[in-house]
């Protein structure tokens, strides 16, 4: 195990692949010469050069096109957004196209591409940037998505994804770049998708939460073990393919459920993992399933109204408590 940086874990993953797979590249904004909007490719174009490490022009959509394009013909790209805000712009390539390729060519053409960047508000960055997204793309079918919170989980994961045959999107938090943490150093360490993690054990109340709404539960069990309640934490690490039997099984433990999730309210993870968990474990349930998500509401810029539209500490306990009846 290394201690490193969040970043370092998603870097050391690309670069252990690149080196393991030829036909595996990065390209994307700054990924080169700048190193990477946040750093994450630093030292990558003097590894492995220009060729595989490709800086594009500022057009999503058509970055997004040629990967696309290159994995149909047998390379396995890397696609980097400077954020997902902005993949909004090539939303066309990934669910027309990325997304329905294989099943339209009936079955002559896989597109193994994966496309990552930082997801979701990472403070006073206004409406414009501050989606988090993972729901929105995990309605289509034909697409994975991916939602690490731990650097070990980072590297595990996007190893898995960059091996995967089929499109992954990989959503990390700008916010949990610099985060460290112990990394299995074994070019061999991954973390198959779909598969989700007990991340603290409990029996009083079931939380599910991902990316960096995981930390936020972790605070709030930490805050609540004070008052003798036992918060079983999972992590479903990835929201396409959602391992619904392992929340099942946690709620049929505890019988009770709180969703953490940065998505809007409406249509989002928590609104999805709330239909399955009624659906399958309805008889075992001792309180209503409360979710705690962003407000229904453009991300304001105002730092005080920002930090009331996210979800909040305050109100992770909250909620807690509503459904043990406290």
């Amino acid at each position: 195990m290394a201690v490193m940086e969040f970043r370092e874990a998603v870097r050391l993953a690309m670069i252990e692949e690149m080196e393991r797979d030829e036909r595996v590249f990065l390209m994307g904004e700054e990924v080169g010469l700048y190193d990477g909007a946040y750093k994450v490719s630093k030292g990558m174009l003097e590894r492995f050069g220009p060729m595989r490490v490709v800086d594009t022009p500022i057009s999503e959509a058509g970055f997004a096109g040629i990967g696309i394009g290159a994995a149909m013909v047998g390379l396995r790209p890397i696609i980097e957004f400077m954020t997902w805000n902005f993949s909004i712009v090539a939303m066309d390539q990934i669910v027309n196209h990325a997304a329905s390729i294989l099943y339209m060519s009936g079955g002559q053409f896989n597109i193994p591409i994966v496309f990552r960047g930082p997801n979701g508000a990472a403070g006073q960055l206004g409406a414009t940037h501050s989606r988090s997204l993972e729901a929105t793309y995990a309605h289509w079918p034909g697409l994975k998505v991916v939602t690490p919170a731990t650097p070990a989980d980072a590297k595990g994961l996007l190893k898995s994804a960059i091996r995967d045959d089929n499109p992954v999107l990989v959503m990390e938090s700008e916010l949990m770049y610099g985060m460290k943490g112990e990394v299995p150093e074994d070019p061999e360490f991954l973390i198959p998708l779909g598969v989700g993690e007990i991340k603290r054990p409990g029996k009083d109340v079931t939380v599910v939460a991902h990316s960096k709404s995981y930390h936020l539960a972790e605070m709030a069990a930490q805050e609540l073990e004070k008052d003798g309640i036992e918060v079983e934490i999972i992590d479903p690490r990835t929201i396409r393919p959602l391992d619904i039997e392992l929340i099942v099984s946690s709620v049929k433990k505890t019988n009770r459920l709180v969703i953490v999730d940065e998505c809007a309210p409406f249509g989002g993870v928590a609104s999805e993992i709330t239909y399955h968990v009624q659906l399958r474990a309805f008889d075992y349930l001792d309180a209503p399933i409360v979710r705690v998500t962003t407000k229904d509401t453009p991300a304001p810029y105002a730092k005080n109204l920002y930090e009331y539209w996210m979800p909040r500490l305050d109100e992770v306990i909250e909620a807690i408590k509503k459904v043990l009846y406290r």
